[in-house]
């Protein structure tokens, strides 16, 4: 473990995905289980790469609930708060895999998700204030208690670094893309790093051009914004660097765990003070390394592997 400590708050799920890629679900016999969802995803890579992580979330309160409670610990995520919810069960989340950049999801959320249930009085508030980083994900924000409780969160915070915001948006889990904004635009006040792709770019702050919007957010006082651009890789800036990384050519064998490997390798270089080129060419090389792993939390790489990937690729760190 290295000195750093790491506060994760979302949501999380159980993954299911099919042993045999290109076949669609209904074909379907045999599906692996492990714990997913993006925050859940971002705690155990950051745990992964030796740092020290709470993740803050409720569960299902079903046998998933406690398989997920278990599966955290295991992976060495403390459980900052994880009670079940009376009577909710647990998302599951079953994918369809195509490689190399087709991956769709069905999700069975009934009537929500558990994780929508946290409150500002489940929160370990002492960790989240002295944490070295932070990070929530915007789908927090869609319902109450769960938005009271992140805003909360910020609030005891007060925009201390590192703060990450991962825009993550999922249209699913909103009223619609005006109700994502406005929550957005209240809660970027609060971050000191976003995080996010071009789409969730442009519900954050109507940009849809990677430099445009990267601008846009260091114009709403965010530190370091990061623009994920797809094939184009990934362009981080603040107001005095601008890096631009190109990706690592892999054969895909699923692309959902890459942005949550890239986020716990983020939080390992914010943590030990990294210059910024580095920290993303191996945020982007951890990314790249899972994309041609099985799973999505079982995939997280340790440091040691992400440092191995990055030489036999000559992607210098």
């Amino acid at each position: 473990m290295t000195e750093g400590r790491v506060v994760v708050a979302g949501r999380i799920c159980i993954d299911l995905y099919p042993t045999e890629a290109n076949r669609r679900l209904e074909e379907v016999s045999l599906f692996s289980k492990s714990i997913g969802g993006s925050a859940a995803n971002v705690a155990v890579a950051c745990a992964r790469q030796g740092l020290d992580v709470t993740f803050v979330t409720r569960t299902g309160d079903d046998p998933f609930g406690r398989y997920a409670r278990a599966e955290l610990e295991r992976f060495g995520v403390g459980i900052g708060s994880a009670d079940p919810v009376p009577g909710i069960p647990s998302v599951l989340t079953f994918c369809e895999m195509f490689p190399p950049d087709d991956f769709p999801l069905v999700i069975y959320r009934n009537p929500t998700a558990p994780d929508m249930y946290l409150a500002p009085e489940d929160l370990p508030l002492e960790a989240i204030i002295d944490a070295d980083v932070y990070w929530a994900t915007a789908t927090g924000l869609s319902r109450e208690p769960s938005r009271s409780a992140h805003l909360a969160a910020w609030e005891a915070r007060g925009r201390a670094s590192h703060t990450v915001l991962d825009l993550d948006y999922r249209p699913m889990f909103w009223d619609g893309p005006d109700h994502a904004r406005a929550e957005l635009a209240d809660a970027l006040q609060w971050a000191t790093v976003s995080i996010g792709n071009r789409e969730e770019c442009e519900i954050a702050v109507g940009e849809t051009d990677p430099d445009r919007a990267a601008d846009a957010l260091l114009d709403r006082g965010i530190e370091l914004a990061i623009v994920k651009q797809g094939p184009r890789g990934v362009l981080a800036k603040t107001r005095t660097e601008r890096i631009e990384v190109a990706p690592i050519p892999v054969d895909v064998v699923n692309g959902l765990g890459a942005g949550d490997a890239f986020g716990g390798a983020l939080c390992r270089g914010l943590v030990e003070g990294w210059p910024l080129e580095r920290t993303i060419r191996v945020a982007n090389a951890a990314g790249a390394l899972v994309a041609t792993r099985f799973e999505c939390s079982t995939a997280m790489p340790t440091a040691r592997e992400v440092e191995q990937f990055m030489r036999e690729r000559g992607a210098a760190g």
